[in-house]
């Protein structure tokens, strides 16, 4: 028994227990635990870009597996990718396995369940499909889209070109520059008028207070002229009035009547010329007593 556990066979197996914990520690770190029991299955693709061993396998972005060994098949130049699925997991015939890329250009791999009650056995092959990406969907969707833009995009900046290098549109901003700052100065003027106005408002509701209790007093003395008015004899003075005014009617009747006194009176021309020559005849008798007095007047002394 000391023969067999000799110093030999100690170092011996010292080397392999380390091997093996060396090889369980790099396995460990790269995410596989070997002793977690597992079903192997076999899928086979075309490219495996971004695909290492541990690789995660997801199903509905729930980890159910991962990658454990990729080989390269030279006969038919596919690549194999042993998988290790979680042994409660049953995978359905007609089930497919993808490789995804992420935006940050990480890659998994994705399992997608079939329905049905036939399932694949340990071991067996599952079919694998190519997902259209993110780059390939901007291939075929986006990327034609943006081929039919591209002409109107150049028609547009031609023609911005065009619009900007007008000298017009040079002249119309320079005249919105004018008209802003015009609109700046009518502004400081209408801040300025609003802030004498404000000041002069005051002063203004003083006059009108004035102005009110005038209209109120010439109010109270309209009041008392019209009572005054209704006090006074309206009906006697217009009654003489109209008799006055009645006389005057009757007077005037009497000079248009050629045949009254006063119508003959203004009438009669001798009349007239008689009253002419008499003032002359007195006129001329004046002028001679002023020249000769002692002609008329007698003057004795006794």
């Amino acid at each position: 028994m000391k023969s067999f556990f000799n110093k030999n066979v100690k170092i011996a197996l010292t080397v392999i227990v380390s091997l093996c914990l060396l090889y369980w520690g790099i396995e460990f770190l790269k995410g596989i635990n070997l002793f977690k029991p597992a079903n192997f299955y076999i899928a086979k693709f075309d490219r495996v870009d971004g695909i290492v061993e541990a690789t995660p396998i997801s199903l509905n972005g729930f980890q159910v597996g991962q990658v454990r060994e990729i080989k390269f098949d030279y006969q038919t130049n596919k690549i194999s990718v042993m998988m290790a699925m979680n042994r409660d997991l049953k995978i359905p015939v007609g089930s497919s396995v993808a490789i995804t890329s992420g935006l940050l250009g990480g890659s998994s791999m994705s399992l997608t369940l079939a329905d049905g009650n036939a399932y694949y056995k340990v071991g067996d092959e599952i079919p694998t499909v190519i997902p259209q990406g993110i780059m390939g969907k901007v291939e075929t969707e986006v990327m034609p889209e943006i081929g039919k833009i591209l002409p109107r995009v150049d028609s547009i900046v031609g023609s911005v070109n065009t619009l900007v290098g007008d000298p017009a549109l040079v002249a119309a901003i320079a005249r919105l520059d004018g008209i802003t700052a015009e609109l700046a100065r009518s502004s400081h003027q209408l801040n300025v008028l609003l802030i004498s106005l404000n000041q002069s408002v005051p002063g203004v509701m003083r006059n009108v207070n004035g102005i009110t209790s005038n209209l109120t007093g010439t109010t109270s003395n309209l009041n008392q002229f019209s009572t005054t008015l209704k006090d006074l004899p309206l009906d006697s003075t217009m009654a003489q009035v109209n008799a006055t005014i009645a006389n005057l009617n009757a007077l005037s009747q009497q000079l248009n009547n050629p045949n009254s006194s006063l119508g003959m009176l203004l009438r009669d021309k001798q009349l007239y010329t008689n009253a002419t020559n008499a003032v002359a005849t007195l006129d001329s008798l004046l002028a001679d007593i002023k020249k000769n007095p002692k002609r008329y007047i007698n003057v004795k002394v006794f």
